[in-house]
């Protein structure tokens, strides 16, 4: 059996444009449609700026992960830089990070990407990652998750961190260009990268009872900064010394994947293992990840080369994941959820025998 996230749960805002649907400029009827569309725009960005969960799991703390919030519409009027946007939304954090959580025994797989590793609690991990950078800020993703029965508890199932971008104003003019931009953009197919060189991003997911979860998995996506590209057989040496011998490399002009793969027990799954095409890990951020009670500790990456020169990378993805300890949270939190609305419901039943009213009949 599979736990397998699914996709982004909630509506999208969205415009298209379409090039055919504009007027001619010298028509009354096109200045009229281009003066309904401006209109529509402007009501769109209002719009868009309110899609999104009311309820937003909190983070290590609420000034860590909200911050801005309050007050949100009075700083957006206002220019700020990266860092300055960064250190209004990471409030105090203390790195190194403090990891009360016990180290893996000795022996154990490799499992840790940058120190966030399975088993960290979310605060732990949210500390983590933005001490690797300074201009890094996590927010809870309440878009993705498990599919499992909540019971109506909120439950953080991961969180997201990316650099931060400087703040700036934005005439309604340059932003209704710039959706414009972004519509034409999408239904032309054109790539857009979401990361700049010398970046990189972050996806954590956890599971547990509220305010008691923890790491299940854990992936990264880095991008070398221009003119200091490692070789690609550097990158790969690195990768092998801390992980370890690879279950499966698989190589191709435009990129190569490696796996490290391991039974629950912690031993390497080989070629000649039953589970070695199950046991597969996930590096990319933005894929989901499959959980099997077969599978231990799972590690993936994904080394691109540059356009200009196959031999320097050009970026690099990890991911790793517990899969069977991932497998066990899920099923032990559902478990627990289940009993509390059990106890809920039934405190309700004994509640209403003592001050329910009684029917006329």
């Amino acid at each position: 059996m599979l736990f397998v996230t699914r996709g982004v749960a909630v509506y999208f805002c969205r415009m298209i444009f379409r090039p055919g649907n504009f007027p001619g400029k010298n028509t009354v009827q096109g200045a009229t449609m281009r003066l309904t569309e401006s209109v529509l725009i402007l009501v769109l960005v209002g719009g868009i700026a309110a899609c999104g969960s009311k309820d937003e799991a909190k983070g290590p703390s609420s000034a860590a992960i909200n911050a801005g919030s309050a007050g949100a519409m009075e700083a957006a009027k206002t220019t700020a830089t990266a860092e300055e946007v960064a250190e209004e939304a990471r409030d105090d954090v203390d790195c190194p990070a403090d990891i009360n959580t016990p180290a893996p025994p000795t022996g154990a797989p490799v499992d840790d990407v940058v120190g966030v590793r399975p088993g960290l609690t979310w605060e732990e991990a949210a500390n983590v990652v933005m001490c690797t950078n300074d201009l890094l800020v996590v927010k809870a993703d309440t878009t993705r998750g498990f599919q499992m029965q909540t019971y109506g508890q909120n439950i953080r199932q991961g969180f997201n961190a990316r650099f931060a971008e400087p703040r700036v104003e934005k005439s309604s003019q340059q932003i209704m260009q710039e959706m414009q931009d972004e519509a034409m953009a999408r239904g032309g197919n054109a790539v857009r990268q979401d990361m700049q060189p010398g970046q990189s991003k972050w996806y954590v997911g956890t599971m547990g009872t509220p305010g008691q979860e923890r790491v299940i998995n854990a992936a990264r996506e880095e991008w070398f900064a221009e003119g200091r590209n490692p070789t690609m057989a550097s990158v790969e040496q690195a990768l092998n010394a801390k992980y370890g011998t690879p279950t499966a490399v698989q190589k191709s002009p435009g990129q190569t994947n490696l796996y490290w793969s391991f039974d629950p027990l912690g031993r390497l799954i080989t070629e000649t293992s039953p589970l070695f095409n199950q046991c597969r890990g996930t590096a990319d951020p933005n894929g989901g990840v499959n959980l099997s009670p077969d599978c231990g500790v799972t590690v993936a990456a994904l080394l691109v080369p540059t356009t200009e020169n196959p031999d320097l990378a050009k970026w690099l993805q990890v991911g790793t994941a517990n899969q069977a300890a991932g497998y066990e949270a899920i099923s032990a939190t559902e478990q627990a959820l289940q009993q509390g609305d059990n106890q809920r419901k039934a405190k309700e039943v004994e509640e209403a025998g003592k001050n329910a009213d009684a029917p006329q009949l």
